[in-house]
């Protein structure tokens, strides 16, 4: 039995020993002296395993692990991830663009201090002096950017101005748009850092830009991995569900895309009807109304108002955006002041915000609605607009 036993030690410590040999050392001799626990996952699971898996690039996991640095100001341990990262294929222009990036992030502090430390490895490798790139800008995508702009308009501008106009003008008006490192990258960066700082409200929102950008489902699951290892367990593993719920999102959306699904033009004037008598005072007329398919909630309509007519008081469960195309017309939400609207002018009315709007009284309006769905519904029409109301509009006017 002991000849077993010792058997067994010996065929262990062979085994260990062909594995250190497979997955040299990494970790610092230190480590073995003080945590050899450490020392054994650090070279066998993190560098032996982790970092060969095939779900991620090594250039990507450079970037991930860079980016959790950098973000949770662990500036003393960057310059070999930095060494490794060159090594992996991170050009020193797109190391010093994940500096930049990560400023508007993860702050200003963080930034400049991993600057003096890629500085100090840059002078070591005789790396010369980076160059803003003379490549054009990168173009985002029209409709996803109309659509978050539209968020923080809606969101941010009413009590952040300055901000709101930074994050449209700045962050994604000039930085996402700068071609030293591709919107993939960047978006991969984004998730990354915000998963370290344990930020999950904008995560959902980077996740899903992220695998609009490029990034697969599972690279999007193994960065999450991967950073577990530099951020802690409890922040990957807090990431888990929102990448869950992203998914299934994407899922379902992509489920209710109707087989053969085509482009539709509505004419111009089609399909007009008058606006119901409930709904509406004076002579108005809807036309093109539309909405879209499958699992869009977005609908609309273009609707003329005759000089003195006038929707009934009514309010949106998401909000609604009216585009003047022509005339003159008032908006006035309860309790506020008569807004004029004119030709070219876009309103935005917050979700469950009671108000009127139409034309004035003395020249028709012609705007185009268009209003979001939740759970179906688009509108709660209430009771008319009395004829006192509508006058504090005419003195308004």
């Amino acid at each position: 039995m002991k000849a077993i036993a010792t058997s067994l030690a010996m065929s262990a410590f062979a085994a260990r020993g062909a594995e250190a040999q497979q997955n040299p050392r990494v970790a610092p001799p230190a480590v073995y002296d003080v945590a050899p626990g450490l020392g054994h996952f650090t070279d066998d699971v993190l560098f032996g395993e982790v970092w060969k898996r095939r779900d991620l690039s090594p250039r990507d996991r450079s970037l991930v692990t860079i980016s959790v640095l950098i973000s949770t100001g662990k500036g003393h341990v960057l310059a070999n991830h930095v060494k490794r990262a060159l090594e992996n294929g991170v050009e020193a222009r797109e190391v010093g663009e994940v500096v930049t990036h990560l400023a508007f992030y993860s702050g200003w502090p963080n930034a400049m201090s991993a600057v003096a430390e890629i500085k100090k490895v840059f002078d070591e490798l005789k790396i010369a002096p980076v160059r803003d790139s003379d490549d054009a800008l990168i173009q985002l995508d029209a409709a996803a950017e109309a659509a978050r702009s539209a968020s923080v308009a809606a969101n941010v501008a009413p009590t952040a101005p300055a901000l709101a106009d930074l994050t449209n003008r700045a962050l994604f008006g000039d930085l996402w748009q700068r071609p030293d490192l591709s919107a993939r990258d960047r978006s991969l960066v984004t998730m990354t850092a915000l998963i370290a700082m344990g930020q999950l409200d904008q995560l959902a929102f980077h996740l899903g830009r992220a695998m609009d950008n490029g990034l697969t489902r599972e690279e999007a699951a193994e960065a999450i991995t991967h950073a577990g290892f530099y951020a802690g367990w409890p922040r990957a593993m807090s990431a888990v569900p929102v990448l869950k719920t992203v998914l299934a999102s994407r899922d379902a959306a992509a489920a209710h895309i109707p087989a053969g699904a085509d482009i539709k033009v509505i004419k111009h004037g089609s399909q007009p009807v008058s606006g119901p008598e409930e709904r509406f005072t004076g002579k108005v007329q809807v036309s093109s109304a539309y909405k879209g398919d499958g699992a869009a909630r977005i609908g609309g309509a273009t609707v003329s108002f005759e000089p003195g007519a006038h929707t009934a008081w009514h309010m949106h469960p998401l909000g609604q955006t009216l585009f003047v195309v022509s005339g003159k017309g008032w908006v006035q939400k309860e309790g506020g002041m008569v807004q004029l609207m004119e030709p070219g002018d876009v309103v935005w009315i917050p979700p469950m915000v009671k108000h009127w709007h139409g034309a004035t009284a003395d020249q028709p309006m012609v705007h185009f609605a268009i209003s979001e769905a939740l759970d179906g519904n688009t509108v709660t029409w209430m009771e008319k607009v009395s004829s006192e109301d509508y006058s504090r509009g005419r003195e308004a006017g």
